[in-house]
């Protein structure tokens, strides 16, 4: 399915950044992940950098090195909740929208000219489920998961015409340690696999997803 095609992907060194990577490893990709975090090596990945994706000018020096970009998975992000729409002290209005949307915008305005040198790509957003509507004491992560859906859209307009595909996953609740310990009480049979999640992201980057544009596809798992 991605057959010697290169794949890069963002929040490489997180759960379904790693999941993402053995998927597109074993469709034939080759691998380059981008993270914040030091690693010499993740598994599935031929190349990794440690990159911090808030900063605009190292990202795009960073895109320039790698070459051919055949598709684009923009994993890298953030999850806050608790402080109401109306705290005027909250921090995470600003935190979510750095973590989600600044770093994808970074790495897509990066990644574009790129792909329109190639006349070919695809790039791969991650939004939320739980996003499609305002949710309480979680106003800044929807808002900033809404402006991802948006950009996925509105970029997808602007893209189509360079044979560039971008579209979006919606996924509910991702089963990631981190999920885990923050709702020890849930049923994680119900929660999205990062495998599950991760194969749906890999189709769309893949030559058989030519035809979707502007998509923003539900990864539900059993919730």
């Amino acid at each position: 399915m991605l057959e010697d095609l290169h794949v890069v992907i963002t929040g490489a060194a997180g759960t379904l950044g790693q999941a993402a990577a053995e998927r597109a490893s074993a469709y034939g990709a080759r691998v380059t992940g981008l993270d914040i975090r030091d690693a010499d090596t993740l598994p599935h990945t031929q190349h990794y950098q440690a990159l911090d994706l808030l900063d605009r000018e190292a990202t795009r020096a960073a895109i320039q090195q790698l070459g051919r970009i055949d598709a684009l998975l923009n994993i890298a992000g953030g999850f806050a909740m608790g402080d109401s729409a109306a705290d005027p002290d909250s921090e995470q209005w600003q935190q979510m929208f750095r973590l989600n949307v600044d770093t994808l915008r970074n790495t897509t305005m990066a990644v574009v000219p790129v792909m329109q040198a190639q006349q070919r790509g695809a790039i791969v957003n991650v939004g939320a489920l739980g996003a499609l509507q305002g949710q309480g004491s979680m106003s800044a992560y929807c808002c900033a998961k809404g402006s991802v859906m948006k950009l996925t859209e509105s970029l997808s307009d602007e893209l189509r015409g360079d044979n560039i595909n971008v579209n979006a996953v919606l996924p509910s609740i991702i089963d990631t340690p981190p999920n885990r310990e923050g709702m020890p009480d849930a049923d994680f049979s119900t929660w999205v696999s990062p495998r599950d999640l991760a194969e749906v992201m890999c189709f769309l980057a893949s030559p058989a997803a030519a035809a979707v544009h502007g998509a923003l596809v539900p990864v539900r798992g059993l919730s």
